[in-house]
């Protein structure tokens, strides 16, 4: 078996995938498995263990109009897709363009994830797309419906050793000792109306610092100017390092806290406990997966910028105790005994 999964974005959208992944590695454990996606997600599959080879489209130079750059993008992705010779193709992006490159591919088996039944003639087997439940129960779901089985769910993102060194540098370079308790706070997200006020952050981060506990802001390169204050306020800001290096910083802290935003997504598939702050009080459907409860939704008619610091602090302080009640309760367990099953 020769296997191609695509989805091109986004960064949380991606890692939706991530159980389906571990479920085709399940069945097809002999299998070569390859990703097809947008070019700047590339670096995120390299924490997809089950996946063999990562493909990027810079989907960039077709907006861009160059007919050039255009003729040799396509070029190389269409000798790429001859010479795989792939045999099952799996579409969890079910855009016009990935059912096209689902046909051209000629995989004796294309599974589609179907928004619109016009697209359905480019598979050989088409599920019509699902809406009211979570991205990645869906991508399971289009998996048993074109006949796959599974046994118990993994969400399991493996942050490669070199970053996590990296991280570990970041750490000593900024007093930060990966032995106390850090709260990771990530403020923004890419769009205005899911960001919780900077101003509120800050507050917090100070409530949590005067406490003894450890404080780092991370961010992309388009953050780093906006997080000024948190700099003026001597907090560390890791904001512009590389998403793996993020992701390693992720790791090595205790709690996350942010906007929706697929970096939240990120820590939860790395196991760490995240609190989510969402715009909408309606019960989300990407809340972090398999966790609704670590949702912080604002009053009914109001707006993600009325949630109270105060309530973030009492929720993240009630996360934190939960965190030592765990490592406590697991210190006194066997060796290989399991996860210690703790009250809520």
């Amino acid at each position: 078996m020769n296997i191609l999964l695509i989805r091109f974005k986004s960064i949380g959208d991606i890692l939706f995938t991530l159980p389906a992944v571990h479920v085709i590695r399940e069945n097809y454990p002999e299998a070569k498995i390859s990703f097809l996606t947008s070019r700047e997600n590339v670096p995120l599959i390299a924490g997809f263990r089950d996946v063999d080879d990562v493909h990027g489209i810079d989907r960039k130079v077709y907006r861009r109009g160059n007919p050039t750059a255009i003729f040799r993008e396509s070029l190389s992705f269409w000798q790429w897709l001859r010479e795989k010779k792939f045999t099952l193709t799996v579409d969890f992006q079910g855009y016009g363009e990935t059912a096209l490159i689902s046909w051209l591919g000629r995989s004796p088996e294309r599974w589609g994830n179907v928004y619109q039944s016009t697209r359905a003639w480019a598979y050989t087997r088409a599920v019509k797309r699902e809406n009211q439940i979570h991205p990645a129960d869906w991508n399971l779901s289009l998996l048993r419906q074109c006949g796959l089985s599974g046994g118990p769910i993994h969400n399991e993102f493996v942050v490669p050793d070199a970053a996590l060194d990296e991280a570990r540098q970041f750490f000593a370079a900024h007093s930060l000792d990966p032995a106390k308790t850090t709260l990771f706070i990530q403020p923004f997200t890419s769009s205005l109306h899911k960001c919780w006020p900077l101003e509120n952050f800050l507050t917090l981060a100070r409530y949590f610092r005067e406490r003894g506990i450890q404080i780092l802001f991370g961010g992309g390169p388009a953050d780093l100017a906006a997080l000024a204050p948190a700099q003026q306020a001597g907090l560390p800001v890791s904001a512009g390092v590389s998403l793996l290096v993020t992701a390693g910083l992720m790791k090595l802290s205790t709690l996350i806290l942010g906007g929706d935003t697929g970096l939240l997504h990120l820590a939860v598939a790395m196991d760490k406990r995240v609190v989510m702050l969402m715009a909408s009080p309606v019960k989300p459907r990407c809340h972090p997966f398999q966790h609704a409860d670590w949702v912080l939704t604002p009053p009914a008619t109001k707006t993600i910028s009325d949630i109270a610091p105060g309530t973030v602090i009492e929720v993240c302080s009630r996360a934190l105790a939960e965190i030592d009640q765990r490592h406590v309760a697991q210190a006194f367990l066997p060796a290989g005994s399991g996860d210690f099953p703790v009250p809520s």
